[in-house]
């Protein structure tokens, strides 16, 4: 192990090809390694197959806990005993990060109105908007306790209107099978009853196919380890929808030399702790900030406990440290890189915000940490990583929303148009498509 606290990776300019994708490409690799995907598949077709008890198989594999097929569903008295157990303090956050969930997701919601306009005389075109009719949530349990997953997921789903909603969360470890009481208590609070104890990648198969516990649905998002994401992709191959990919956690900060370099260590760890397979990566053009940041670092990771303080020595090292010409390059490197928490740390925060395009979230400003987007901001904290916040967004309530087209012409607007369909018609060699309008008019 280097005396760094962060990897140096150098100067972005005299990077390779190869050293820039090392940096980049992060932990997709093992998200895409064929032996990981052919041991999550034959977990899969065990599931489709044996349903409860392949779960059940799952489970004492994995998670070294024998459970009956009644104990897949978590149960009312589970759910009673969890309440109980939970401080006045922690249910007043749980309380109060799903209101301030709920709120930026009805804004969502307000203005994702239905919608029409006339395209031409006669011919109206619009859209309106539904929710899935059901959806499966998975929350993670094995680095910790993470009822703020739930929070971040279930809550969009509420309020975006999914009818059915099925959680599924692996038995927190050392418990004898204990399913995380924090999370009973907030999909109590937020009116979820469907709740079932099952492994990772057989939770996924299960909301997938469907068991005897537990029932299918039509959409699965939520957090993982690669092994979860690794399921989410194979599921959808059966016709289930998934979000691509949540995990392994990262972030990235971009600062100048007008940053605090003890509040930038602190933000660096804030996702470096999550586990071994995290990502931190800081990009300025200030090597005395870099410096100073190292020294804090080092300061801060000794105090952390086991095993958070090495799970972010090594996210370090998966992250690292990156030097820049200025801050338009930096922008340029986030922007390559993709981050899911992106935070920005500069004097000219405003134009330096219309440079990114490509980030899942970005925090503006040393006031404005990830930790608090995470828990309570109310903007979405389940984000896109390993590049594909590119392509992709947040889970919020459109999430688990549809579109759906709707048009309607009259017989005016129908012959205005025919020529240009009886064109395509002819083009394309399709006499039906052509004869359906040429009989109308």
């Amino acid at each position: 192990m280097t005396s760094q606290s962060i990897r140096e990776r150098g100067r972005w300019a005299d990077m390779s090809d190869a050293e820039r994708d090392d940096l980049t490409t992060r932990g997709i690799g093992r998200v895409f390694d064929p032996e990981l995907r052919e041991s999550v598949l034959e977990i899969l077709e065990d599931v489709r197959d044996n349903g409860d008890d392949a779960l059940i198989r799952a489970l004492a594999k994995f998670d070294k806990v024998e459970v009956d097929r009644s104990d897949i569903r978590v149960s009312d008295e589970e759910f009673d005993a969890a309440a109980d157990s939970i401080n006045p303090e922690m249910l007043a956050a749980i309380r109060e990060s799903i209101a301030f969930v709920r709120r930026y997701n009805e804004q969502l919601i307000a203005e994702d109105a239905d919608w029409s306009f006339e395209t031409a005389p006669g011919v109206m075109v619009g859209e309106r908007t539904s929710p899935i009719e059901s959806v499966g949530l998975f929350v993670p349990a094995g680095k910790g306790s993470f009822p703020s997953v739930l929070v971040q997921l279930g809550t969009p789903a509420v309020v975006a209107g999914v009818q059915r909603i099925a959680v599924v969360t692996p038995p927190v470890p050392g418990t004898g099978g204990k399913v995380d009481p924090a999370v009973l208590v907030v999909a109590r609070e937020l009116g979820i009853t469907d709740v079932f104890r099952a492994n990772g990648p057989a939770g996924i198969g299960a909301l997938a196919f469907g068991t005897q516990s537990v029932p299918a649905v039509r959409k699965v998002v939520g957090p993982g380890s690669p092994p979860v994401a690794v399921a989410q992709i194979e599921v959808q191959r059966f016709g289930v929808v998934s979000n691509m990919l949540l995990g392994p956690s990262e972030s990235l900060i971009l600062a100048d030399d007008s940053a605090d370099p003890r509040l930038l260590a602190a933000d660096l760890l804030n996702e470096a702790e999550h586990g071994p397979d995290s990502s931190s990566v800081l990009v300025t053009p200030s090597e005395e900030l870099l410096a100073a940041v190292q020294i804090e670092l080092a300061v801060q990771i000794a105090e952390l406990p086991a095993p958070r303080d090495e799970y972010a020595r090594l996210a370090m090292r998966n992250g690292g440290a990156v030097l820049v010409d200025s801050i338009e390059e930096g922008a340029e490197v986030a922007n390559v890189y993709a981050p899911e928490h992106m935070q920005l740390v500069v004097r000219d925060e405003e134009s330096t915000l219309d440079l990114l395009t490509d980030a899942a979230e970005i925090l503006v400003g040393q006031y404005t940490t990830v930790s608090m987007a995470n828990f309570v901001l109310g903007c979405p904290a389940a984000l896109p990583t390993s590049g594909y916040a590119k392509v992709s967004s947040g889970i919020t309530a459109h999430t688990f929303r549809k579109k759906r087209a709707v048009a309607r012409a009259t017989p005016d607007g129908l012959r205005a148009l025919a020529p240009t369909v009886l064109a395509f018609a002819e083009h394309e060699g399709f006499p039906a498509h052509g004869a359906s309008v040429a009989i109308r008019v």
